[in-house]
């Protein structure tokens, strides 16, 4: 069983950053893919980012100003959101799956743990 626990969410103003951590409790974070997926009231989950050992993604509106990252170490992973927009404004979620990011691409349904997700509201 993997549990997995954001924190770092909160309010900004547009323009600014915040980091995101996740906090995994075993060590899956360097063996297999880990994802930031985000969701927006009357939204579907949507993937923001991904990486595993082969590289990482990132969705197209978010391209230039977030950045995954892993600490293998720590068993954390992190995204680093800078020039935040009101539109980045969601519930974001970390999710870890054991099988490869080229093979479950950023479809919400195909990770297997998610953690319990965290706010982030970005005002104009």
């Amino acid at each position: 069983q993997v549990q997995l626990v954001e924190s770092g969410g909160g309010s900004v103003q547009a323009g600014g950053s915040l980091r995101l951590s996740c906090a995994a409790s075993r060590n899956i974070v360097r063996r297999n893919c880990m994802g930031w997926f985000r969701q927006a009231p009357g939204k579907e989950r949507e993937g923001v980012a991904t990486i595993d050992n082969y590289g990482s993604t990132y969705a197209d509106s978010v391209k230039g100003r977030f950045t995954i990252s892993q600490d293998n170490a720590k068993n954390t992973l992190y995204l680093q959101m800078n020039s935040l927009k009101p539109e980045d404004t969601a519930v974001y979620y970390c999710a870890a799956d054991w099988r490869r990011c080229s093979w479950i691409g950023t479809i919400a349904a195909n990770f297997g743990y998610w953690g319990q997700g965290t706010q982030v509201t970005v005002s104009s």
